[in-house]
């Protein structure tokens, strides 16, 4: 098969189309052929040699964590899933014409979303939905989302908004139009002290940007109240005991990702697609994500 082959860690450049040897399913594994990849900022760290001490590369090294294809072979013990289904998953090496994957991993794609288009969705909507139920937010409650532009911040805000809470949507000026049609109660530029200062007491916030804007934010949550996040705790956390820090570490659950991609089949929630390259163009699609601002990007082998 084709697949993007990493041999040592670099910028973009270090990212080649090569041959590869094609995976063999084992027991309780299915191949897939891959229609289609998701590039997300974990790739582009791990490719920089970020991740090292926790999430290393094994050189040789394919890349990539989400992907949506088709089965096309199954080992022994997969009962679920058969030749011909159409499946999306978070699973490592998808930067590649071909996949293997435990099938406990594995989602079959609703009936109704484009393949291509549920390549985008695993990582990023599972997180986002993740960060927010890490709140423990209930209905009524206020919650803050940071980074709700984002892949990421608009699933917190379509979990949350599910949940029944009140949501306000955390985003820089530039972006506020565009942020009234993610569904918030509220929008705030984050970039604005005036609007950050006029903020009321928060139940929770769901962070998904981190920095200076999280520092800030953790002092408007409530005593007893929630600061989830999917990046570093703000370095001002030890100033406020009586808020509940709460890493979040993202995880694959069939029945979330499910429950997502459903809503966006169903226009509910939009994770918007900025861009699609070849496989071959994987070194220009980093280039492009590391820049920002242009939604989900998908890598077509």
């Amino acid at each position: 098969m084709k697949a993007i082959v990493v041999h040592e860690y670099g910028g973009p450049d270090v990212l080649k189309l090569e041959d590869y040897p094609d995976p063999v399913p084992g027991a309780g594994e299915v191949l897939v052929r891959v229609v289609a990849a998701s590039v997300n900022p974990i790739d582009c760290q791990r490719r920089a040699g970020r991740t090292q001490d926790f999430y290393p590369l094994h050189f040789p090294s394919l890349i990539g964590i989400d992907m949506a294809g088709t089965v096309i072979g199954t080992g022994p013990g997969v009962e679920d899933f058969t030749v011909g289904d159409e499946v999306f998953a978070m699973v490592d090496n998808t930067y590649a014409e071909l996949c293997v994957a435990r099938a406990a991993v594995v989602a079959k794609i609703p009936e109704g979303l484009d393949l291509i288009q549920a390549a985008a969705l695993p990582l990023v909507t599972v997180t986002g939905n993740q960060l927010l139920s890490a709140t423990e937010i209930k209905a009524g409650d206020t919650v803050m989302v940071l980074g709700a532009m984002g892949a990421v911040g608009r699933s917190a805000v379509f979990t949350a908004k599910h949940s029944g809470a009140i949501v306000i949507a955390g985003v820089l000026k530039k972006q506020l139009d565009d942020a009234k049609t993610i569904g918030a109660d509220q929008v705030i530029a984050t970039d604005d002290d005036t609007a950050i200062a006029g903020l009321p007491s928060l139940d929770a916030v769901a962070d998904a940007v981190g920095g200076r804007i999280a520092e800030e934010l953790i002092g408007k949550v409530k005593h007893g109240g929630t600061f989830a996040t999917g990046l570093k705790a703000p370095s001002n956390a030890g100033a406020y005991p009586h808020v509940r820090v709460v890493p979040v570490f993202s995880h694959f659950d069939r029945g979330t990702l499910e429950f997502m991609a459903a809503a966006v089949r169903d226009a509910k929630l939009v994770i918007p697609i900025g861009l699609e390259l070849p496989l071959r163009e994987a070194a220009e699609a980093h280039v492009r994500a590391e820049k920002g601002g242009i939604g989900k990007i998908l890598l077509l082998p």
